[in-house]
């Protein structure tokens, strides 16, 4: 297979707004092909990345944001010669909480979201990419040891704590007309991340989120 570094996939990704999320190694584990030795999480880059996606082919279509993933990240795995996975399209799904919790560069968060080293609790993954080459990660230090941890207490109604995620309580108050800065603007909880104010996501791209998932309840 070609030599690939970590500087060549993060070329290859920028076309498409896309990075690295972080990986691990996964030679010779259950439920990976045998010839696998890297897996690698994808998410969005900023800024950048949500006019770039409305102008895919996809935009205007069901479902645009998954249909594109898997468009980009399923060619550039056999571009790489090695696999796409993706967190939608189940079930069975696959374990991407548990992958990212193996990267290096995400934890649990003290409201259990997943949270990123750059991205905060906006972190999301658009993909992962299984290949045959070996690439070293290096390692980040979890942001939440040394914050305040304003997320604790952001939420209105207590919906996000250590004890989990209250979703009908959640699914309430957007309902109610105090609700509307969190399906305008993105979750208070994910916004009151300090590392989240300093990753550049547009509050479109929160609101389309939060609109679906207002929608889905």
């Amino acid at each position: 297979m070609p030599e690939l570094s970590l500087d060549r996939l993060t070329a290859a990704l920028e076309p498409e707004y896309l990075e690295v999320l972080g990986g691990f190694d996964c030679t010779g584990e259950p439920g990976f092909p045998a010839w696998a030795r890297t897996l690698v999480l994808l998410g969005p880059r900023e800024p950048g990345f949500w006019p770039h996606l409305k102008a895919q082919p996809e935009w205007g279509g069901p479902d645009p944001v998954d249909r594109w993933s898997r468009r980009v990240i399923g060619r550039l795995a056999c571009d790489l010669g090695g696999k796409a996975r993706f967190p939608f399209g189940g079930p069975p799904y696959h374990p991407f909480f548990a992958w990212a919790l193996r990267s290096g560069r995400i934890w649990e968060s003290p409201v259990r979201f997943l949270v990123h080293d750059t991205q905060g609790l906006l972190v999301s993954m658009r993909g992962a990419l299984i290949l045959p080459q070996a690439l070293d990660f290096g390692a980040a230090s979890r942001p939440c040891d040394d914050c305040a941890q304003p997320c604790v207490t952001a939420c209105p109604v207590g919906a996000l704590s250590a004890g989990g995620y209250d979703v009908a309580a959640c699914h309430a108050f957007l309902d109610l007309p105090e609700g509307a800065d969190c399906l305008a603007a993105g979750c208070r909880v994910r916004r009151a991340c300090p590392v989240s104010q300093g990753y550049a996501r547009l509050a479109e791209q929160s609101a389309y989120h939060m609109g679906r998932f207002h929608r889905a309840g």
